[in-house]
């Protein structure tokens, strides 16, 4: 289903004409009319033209040839925006929409600026939502899932699914499961027996001692058996718990840059830890109690309709009224548990946010800042707890009171069947027994309904992680290139991290092998987004990204990503060893292997005179070392690795002269033979590049040597000079100093 192609109402289609040969390529509604209130238009663009279609009848349908548009603009007010479509001739036409539909008009305007300049129209088979697309309601998070349009039986038979990878074991639990609800149902018919054929005519008590017996070989088995399902049952629900979690965290893996660029990690963390754990209750507690709970409740309404179905009616009568409360609570409930597990992610978020900026707090001093908003979120959290807390407890309080109302009717309707001698005391006490028994499963239900609701939401919120799109590591039909030569031919290439504002805008640019290029310009012209493609973190929006003649898209994932190294500004190491990070892209690295790296990268002297030597624990993201430090390792990692396309970015940034002079020479020997890309903001570092490639704006604005870039006095001329005279500023007030 194309999302750009909505569904219009009758009486709108009547008043569009489109003239015979022209194409409908969008088609959306807006949530403002043209006075900014709320209201709605239709915008509906072909090969030719863009119609404004009103819904107030009050004006008429406006079209703006595309050959008379001089300007297409996106504006963002408080609260709103506007497309605008600037005409040659005449005043511009604005269409306004509320904020949550910018995404989709950003789209808008990239493919009106397309049609303009003759292009092909491309758009996206999804974009970010903020409504629910079945009822309406705003989504706690976006791309999120509405709670009340939750598919909760799917999502339990999934979950069900997890459980039946141990099917043998399941069965097993079941069967059992089977068995003590039937043994369960005897006591009360022994305790019947008791009294009419031993109490009441107070005779044989041989065979009270027998029916006692029964009842003890009974009470045993029940135990022994509940014992065996619970050890086998939890046993199930914590393999399949661990499943999910491991399912989960494969996916993270998995998932493309993008889906993190829009999401918090301390809210997707909070799923692997609060979400689960709510499914693990499920799971491991809760699933074998729905089962056995459900088999005696049925069990015994029907052992109840057998001996007496005239006080069966009467022990029914409140049940529908508290089904039909029950249903209408559930929807309640499930949009509160969810809101709960959104604004608990938020609160793990803050909390992950603040710890991993403790330093920036502290030096700072916005210690009271931080507890305040900790304070806001736990308050949201504590709210919606309050609320879904109450309205559950004034529910369960209410069946409980329901449910009492079928004790009162056994007890005086049987009593008058007893005294009429229609019905045995024996009869009347096991069906009082049964009665209770039966109100057990309804409360456990009732109990529980509460945990088990938050349980399904947490389930979706975790599935809704496992069932985004991955990395397309198994793409069908990929070409495998094991050895590549270095390549790369970017032809007529745009990407923006936003829709309709492209960072990069048509690039073109052949690099061959071997050959290294430094990238320049301003911060934000595009640089980093350029690696991003390299990498394909990102694919273009359009056009193409070739290594060695072949489309990037078309070659296997994993041949691309192990031929890349990088050494970022900011080097990442994980809480190992320093012989394990710079052994971390090669497994199958020797020590001599990682000692050799090390001394390539200048790193070797500094790793020596650690206690530990490369057996140091480098600390939770590289914190037991120095920036320079962290920044070798980084160098002797990507040394390591042996890259056919080696990715610079700011790799001596951390580093003192005398150590970035060695650094230097290191690269030096690393980039031979390589296709390397260098960015640096210190330009004299990239005197060795073989080529500047300039970009300014989105778009390669000058490439050549660094000789002849300062020859032609462009904008890398001034940015030299800029830096030059900058330089010199800090130098004076240094010496001054």
């Amino acid at each position: 289903m194309n999302p750009f192609i909505e569904t219009m109402p009758d009486d709108m289609k009547a008043k569009l004409q489109i003239p015979e040969g022209e194409e409908i390529l969008i088609q959306v509604a807006t949530d403002l009319d043209d006075t900014r209130g709320f209201g709605q238009q239709w915008v509906v663009v072909t090969d030719k033209q863009m119609l404004v279609i009103p819904t107030n009848g009050q004006n008429r349908t406006m079209s703006v040839p595309l050959s008379e548009v001089s300007e297409i603009k996106q504006e963002e007010l408080v609260g709103s925006g506007y497309l605008e479509l600037r005409r040659k001739e005449g005043p511009p036409v604005q269409v306004p929409y509320s904020r949550s539909l910018t995404p989709k008009f950003a789209e808008v305007l990239e493919a009106l600026r397309q049609l303009k300049d003759g292009e092909e129209v491309t758009l996206p088979q999804e974009f970010e939502r903020t409504h629910c697309e079945a009822c309406g309601r705003l989504l706690p998070e976006k791309n999120g899932i509405c709670p009340v349009c939750l598919k909760k039986w799917v999502t339990f038979r999934r979950i069900v699914g997890y459980m039946f990878r141990y099917r043998w074991r399941v069965i097993l639990t079941m069967f059992l499961s089977v068995v003590s609800a039937l043994l369960a149902l005897l006591p009360p018919h022994i305790i019947q027996l008791i009294i009419d054929d031993v109490l009441t005519p107070r005779t044989d008590q041989g065979l009270l001692f027998q029916y006692v017996m029964m009842m003890f070989g009974i009470r045993v088995a029940i135990f022994l058996v509940d014992l065996t399902v619970r050890c086998v049952g939890r046993a199930v629900g914590l393999r399949s718990i661990g499943d999910v979690r491991e399912d989960l965290y494969r996916q993270f893996q998995l998932l493309p840059i993008k889906f993190y660029d829009k999401r918090r990690v301390g809210a997707l963390v909070s799923r692997m830890t609060n979400d689960s754990d709510r499914l693990e209750g499920l799971m491991v507690y809760d699933f074998y109690y729905i089962l056995s709970n459900t088999l005696l409740f049925f069990g015994i309404l029907a052992l109840l309709m057998v001996k007496n179905w005239e006080l069966t009616v009467y022990v029914l009568l409140p049940i529908p009224l508290i089904v039909f409360a029950g249903s209408r609570i559930w929807d309640r409930m499930i949009l509160h548990w969810s809101k709960w597990s959104s604004k608990w992610s938020k609160l793990y978020a803050q909390l992950n946010e603040s710890m991993h900026g403790i330093r920036v707090v502290k030096a700072f001093a916005q210690e009271s800042r931080e507890g305040d908003r900790f304070d806001h979120h736990n308050e949201e959290m504590m709210q919606v707890n309050v609320v879904g807390e109450r309205t559950w407890f004034v529910f369960f309080t209410i069946t409980n009171f329901l449910m009492s109302f079928g004790v009162f009717f056994v007890w005086f309707f049987g009593g008058q069947q007893i005294l009429q001698k229609e019905l045995t005391l024996g009869v009347l006490i096991a069906f009082i027994s049964y009665l209770w028994m039966l109100y057990q499963p309804l409360r456990w239900f009732g109990d529980f309904y509460n945990f088990i609701l938050r349980a399904l939401a947490g389930a979706e919120r975790i599935f809704e992680v496992i069932d985004s799109t991955p990395e397309p590591f198994d793409k069908p039909g990929v070409q495998r290139m094991p050895r590549i030569k270095g390549d790369l031919t970017f032809r007529n290439v745009f990407f923006g991290y936003d829709p309709g504002k492209p960072v990069l805008k048509g690039v073109d640019l052949e690099v061959k092998a071997g050959e290294m290029i430094g990238l320049v310009g301003k911060s934000g012209v595009g640089k980093s987004t350029l690696i991003n493609l390299v990498c394909r973190f990102y694919d273009p929006l359009r056009g193409v990204v070739e290594v060695d003649g072949v489309d990037m898209r078309d070659i296997h994932l994993n041949d691309l990503r192990s031929q890349i190294g990088m050494v970022h500004q900011e080097p990442f190491l994980f809480d190992g060893t320093i012989a394990e990070n710079i052994a971390y892209g090669k497994r199958e690295a020797t020590f001599e292997d990682v000692v050799r790296a090390a001394i390539a990268a200048e790193a070797h002297e500094f790793v020596v005179q650690k206690p530990d030597g490369y057996d140091m624990k480098v600390g939770e993201r590289g914190g037991r070392l120095s920036g320079g430090e962290r920044q070798r390792i980084s160098i002797a990692r990507a040394i390591l690795h042996d890259p056919r396309i080696l990715i610079l970015d700011e790799a001596t940034s951390s580093l003192d002269t005398q150590t970035e002079r060695k650094i230097q020479q290191a690269i030096a020997r690393l980039v031979e033979g390589r296709t390397t890309f260098a960015i640096a903001h210190r330009l004299s570092t990239l005197r060795s590049a073989n080529r500047l490639v300039v970009i300014d704006e989105g778009r390669v604005a000058e490439v050549g040597t660094h000789e002849e870039l300062m020859d032609r006095q462009g904008i890398f001329y001034r940015l030299v000079k800029k830096q030059q005279e900058t330089s010199a500023v800090l130098g004076v007030g240094a010496l001054d100093g």
